[in-house]
């Protein structure tokens, strides 16, 4: 799901993202579902996944089986 719903509070950084770097991303906290968003386009579309979709993609990227 892709929304621009601008109620969606709570946003943060992964502490890997090392602050400067264009590339990153921001997540929401206690949502049902999990929203994230490019950090560079803040007001921009925020993707919404299951829970266990975010979970089976985060584990696919520490496993080395995605890649940037």
């Amino acid at each position: 799901m892709v929304t621009t719903e601008s109620s969606i509070t709570g946003w943060y950084k992964s502490s890997y993202s090392g602050g400067d770097q264009g590339e990153c991303l921001e997540v929401a906290r206690d949502h049902p579902d999990v929203p994230v968003r490019d950090s560079k386009t803040a007001p921009g579309p925020t993707l919404v996944f299951s829970t266990h979709g975010w979970t089976a993609f985060v584990t696919a990227v520490k496993e080395g089986h995605i890649r940037a």
